[in-house]
């Protein structure tokens, strides 16, 4: 029933910085890298900035397959031993280096490079460990159990309805035949 009120419509919620500024980042990385390939091609030769490109793609697909097979068997090392498998060792920081020096640009390839230095993976590491556990330690108890366990149910006319999941206990099984259910509407 309606009343000829209009119904107050929720205010979107804020886009967070780095959905606002990381678009713009990446188009800005575009045209430096961009940029910067026509500076060197024009000072060194298109060969020269080609060869280079090249270089780093087989270069950073060593990388990537040499940090592959090193945490793979680290892996199958573990479980052989029944344990647990150690940290990554800079497994990861490796084939983040070794995709930065694949993709076309002088300076994706020079951050690429810098990734492959074992004190700079080293320090990322541990500053990336102390990140997540300060994160970890000041996120609202509940807030990632309650994500998983919220459910979201679609009406037919379109509203979205929050509501838990409750599991009843199993019924004990008699004869008769249970009651026909009705169809689930998408």
């Amino acid at each position: 029933m309606t009343t000829g009120a209009s119904t107050p419509t929720p205010a979107r919620p804020r886009r967070s910085r780095l959905r606002t500024f990381l678009p713009l980042g990446v188009a800005a990385w575009l045209v430096l890298e961009i940029w910067l390939l026509t500076l060197v091609a024009g000072a060194a030769g298109g060969l020269t900035v080609f060869l280079l490109l090249l270089a780093g793609l087989v270069f950073g697909t060593v990388v990537i397959k040499r940090a592959g097979r090193r945490a793979f068997q680290n892996l199958n090392e573990a479980l052989q031993r029944g344990t647990a498998p150690s940290r990554g060792g800079g497994n990861g920081l490796l084939m983040l280096g070794g995709l930065l020096l694949m993709m076309p640009g002088l300076i994706s390839d020079a951050v690429g490079l810098v990734l492959l230095i074992p004190p700079v993976q080293k320090a990322l590491s541990r500053r990336a460990e102390r990140t997540l556990e300060r994160r970890l330690r000041t996120a609202r108890p509940g807030t990632l159990g309650d994500a998983f366990q919220q459910a979201r149910m679609h009406r037919p006319d379109g509203k979205v309805v929050q509501g838990e999941v409750i599991r009843d206990e199993p019924r004990e099984r008699t004869d008769r035949p249970e009651e026909p259910r009705p169809p689930i509407e998408r």
